[in-house]
């Protein structure tokens, strides 16, 4: 089941940091062992509700499986100052639903378990 890692960054300064776009420069070399790839980088939202005062970021794996090889792998552990020295921000793995996933399903199941 396909997998994402998604990031809500909050630049502490301005993004035109050299360490920023040698991070940029050099992440994707660490995706490609593991079937990643961007499906959002730093894209300005169009909020409809609430605040969203972040550059979000999500990326995409076959799997939750390479998503923490990923994360784990020596090569991203060394990139990950290079982006925290000036981007403060959240990073989730999460797991995306089945493709035959239905949320009436899920509905069902939440009625079942307060009827009891």
């Amino acid at each position: 089941m396909t997998a994402y890692a998604i990031g809500n960054l909050r630049p502490t300064e301005a993004l035109v940091h050299e360490d920023v776009i040698v991070y940029i420069e050099r992440i994707q070399s660490t995706l490609d062992p593991f079937g990643g790839r961007f499906l959002l980088h730093f894209a300005t939202p169009e909020v409809r509700e609430g605040q969203w005062p972040t550059a979000p970021v999500i990326i995409g794996f076959p799997g939750i499986e390479e998503a923490r090889a990923w994360y784990d792998s020596p090569a991203y552990q060394e990139l990950i100052p290079l982006r925290t020295k000036h981007i403060d921000g959240d990073i989730i793995l999460v797991e995306g639903v089945a493709p035959d996933y239905d949320p009436r399903k899920t509905a069902a199941r939440i009625r079942e378990a307060q009827a009891q």
